[in-house]
């Protein structure tokens, strides 16, 4: 149960202060009203998952280095995304208790944590192994028990768990991967951010059958996934 916008932290723990407000202030307001959402946002300690030299950073909403140079880093998506954007992810992916859940993109196991309390099953994949590492301490750390992440490739590799009720992509790409919508159950769908900078949008695409039903919720710009191939710019 989320708490009311009226009720106040405990105001003697500023990092549970830091918490509501972002919660509360900000990720409420824009457009996230799942109490679901809401409450794994208040469970889930995010500042568990930051860098210890980023804990500061955990309630602010940008884009936080895990490892290397911070603009390299939050270039090619070696970052945790800004919390606004996991909540109204979190929020479309919409995961059920019975859901086997793919992630693209570990980072840090934030994202994993978070799937994990809605859904029976998450298998997380990160290309960088010392981002796998993190995100399998981590989540160990928090007591998190029903996400497998896995050193792999999401742009090419194919988890043995599949057929998937749910995709998460945990970064933008430049097209939606075929390879992935054929990952998907029926009925199943993957949430992704798609395009080009200034402006990409969040896609939806439900598998009906043998199609799938795009939808764009809303446009947002987030850091690229390692390993995804740039769509070709001519058109003809």
């Amino acid at each position: 149960m989320n708490m009311p916008l009226n009720t106040t932290a405990d105001i003697s723990d500023p990092i549970a202060q830091a918490r509501y407000n972002l919660i509360q202030q900000q990720i409420r307001t824009w457009n996230v009203a799942d109490p679901k959402v809401l409450d794994t946002l208040e469970q889930v300690h995010r500042e568990d998952f930051v860098p210890a030299a980023y804990r500061n950073l955990a309630f602010v909403d940008m884009e936080i280095p895990l490892r290397g140079n911070p603009e390299q880093a939050q270039h090619i998506g070696q970052c945790m995304l800004k919390p606004l954007l996991e909540a109204r992810l979190l929020q479309e992916a919409n995961a059920q208790p019975d859901d086997c859940v793919l992630e693209i993109g570990a980072g840090s196991g934030y994202m994993a944590a978070l799937l994990a309390r809605h859904a029976g099953q998450v298998v997380s994949l990160e290309i960088d192994p010392e981002l796998a590492q993190m995100a399998r301490d981590n989540l160990e750390r928090a007591g998190v028990t029903n996400v497998a992440v896995r050193q792999a490739n999401g742009a090419l590799d194919t988890p043995p768990e599949g057929p998937f009720d749910v995709i998460v992509l945990s970064g933008s790409v430049g097209e939606v991967p075929s390879h992935l919508l054929a990952q998907l159950k029926d009925g199943g769908r993957l949430v992704g951010i798609v395009g080009q900078e200034p402006q990409m949008r969040v896609t939806v695409a439900r598998k009906r059958g043998d199609r799938f039903e795009l939808t764009h919720p809303w446009d947002v710009n987030a850091p690229r996934l390692v390993g995804f191939r740039e769509p070709s710019g001519f058109r003809f």
